[in-house]
């Protein structure tokens, strides 16, 4: 599988966003405070899921058809990863 450069930017710039809560929960912020934050991350990685899923989607389907998989099973394991998500 191949994750290009914005994939793993969007991961780099969440990895600084958690860093930044722990740092407001070292500073005894306020809740409302670090429950924006954590609610901002967790739409940030739904985000990157969806990037990935829908950047990667048709060719995992089409290696695993080729691959000899058959296609209704490829499938549903693409809903079921989607499902996974929410």
């Amino acid at each position: 599988m191949e994750y290009n450069q914005q994939m793993k930017n969007r991961l780099r710039r969440i990895e600084g966003q958690i860093r930044g809560v722990l740092g407001m929960m070292e500073d005894q912020k306020e809740c409302k405070d670090v429950v924006n934050q954590l609610s901002a991350i967790r739409a940030a990685v739904d985000r990157v899921i969806l990037y990935v899923i829908g950047n990667n989607m048709e060719k995992c389907i089409r290696d695993e058809i080729d691959g000899g998989n058959g296609s209704e099973a490829v499938i549903q394991e693409a809903i079921d990863l989607l499902l996974k998500s929410r």
